[in-house]
């Protein structure tokens, strides 16, 4: 990603902070700022590419990219998620298309090598078979596309449970290797989805930490301090690739190829 783009995002989020976003909403910007400079890369380029968000729900990340000029798809099971995409689409004048589905059913609504990039964020903790879904979106992409995979991380939910009291979920967790998903989802360390992408046959391009310290920080301090949202979003993109912090990260965001 170029200087100029990371200064542009990174001022826009700065603005976002002064506009009159709710304070959940300042949050949500301090949550996806690190996934969205690291996809960048992957959308750069004066050719539009299309692009294939699964689970994609009302837009969040689908109409952002659409704006850059892409041709964007969403594939997600609730209608009504995807009512609201085409609503938030409509307003900012942009073109998403909504189909309804699910992984089971992504070969035959978007086709084998379809897509130059695919977004499956918050997906794979609730599928039946991971290792499976990998390989089918591994179908979907043309030779050399690009994966963006953003999960929650085992290591951040033991702690996370550990400090709401929840001691015994907590020791449960440690040694989960996610072989069904919970009420609440599969959890995984990065060695686990490194396993099974490098079983679908991808090979891992970068590896950030997500919401290392946006879980954490009261909201009440991001809704009295002048500038507090701004800074912690610069926090969250210094830490999100230093290995350290990594175990701390609520979710981990992989591109691989």
């Amino acid at each position: 990603m170029s200087a100029s783009e990371r200064s542009r995002d990174r001022s826009s989020e700065r603005s976002s902070e002064r506009s009159s976003e709710r304070p959940s909403e300042r949050r949500g910007a301090a949550r996806t700022a690190v996934v969205w400079e690291a996809l960048l890369p992957a959308l750069a380029g004066a050719e539009p590419r299309d692009v294939l968000d699964i689970g994609g729900g009302t837009g969040g990340f689908a109409v952002r990219v659409a704006e850059r000029g892409h041709r964007v798809s969403v594939v997600d099971p609730s209608p009504d998620a995807l009512a609201a995409l085409a609503r938030r689409a409509r307003e900012l004048e942009v073109e998403v298309t909504g189909q309804q589905g699910d992984l089971g059913s992504l070969l035959d609504l978007a086709g084998p090598d379809s897509a130059d990039v695919v977004l499956c964020h918050g997906v794979l903790e609730v599928v039946d078979d991971p290792a499976g879904a990998l390989a089918t979106i591994r179908r979907v992409l043309r030779p050399g596309g690009t994966l963006s995979l953003l999960v929650a991380q085992r290591h951040a939910a033991v702690v996370a449970r550990a400090m709401a009291g929840h001691f015994a979920q907590a020791l449960a967790l440690l040694d989960d290797a996610g072989t069904a998903p919970s009420r609440s989802g599969r959890r995984y360390t990065h060695a686990e989805l490194a396993a099974l992408l490098a079983g679908a046959g991808f090979e891992v391009a970068s590896v950030h930490g997500v919401r290392v310290f946006a879980d954490l920080v009261p909201g009440s301090l991001l809704d009295l301090e002048p500038g507090a949202t701004a800074a912690l979003v610069e926090l969250e993109h210094a830490v999100s690739e230093r290995p350290e912090y990594l175990p701390l990260a609520t979710q981990l965001h992989l591109l691989a190829r």
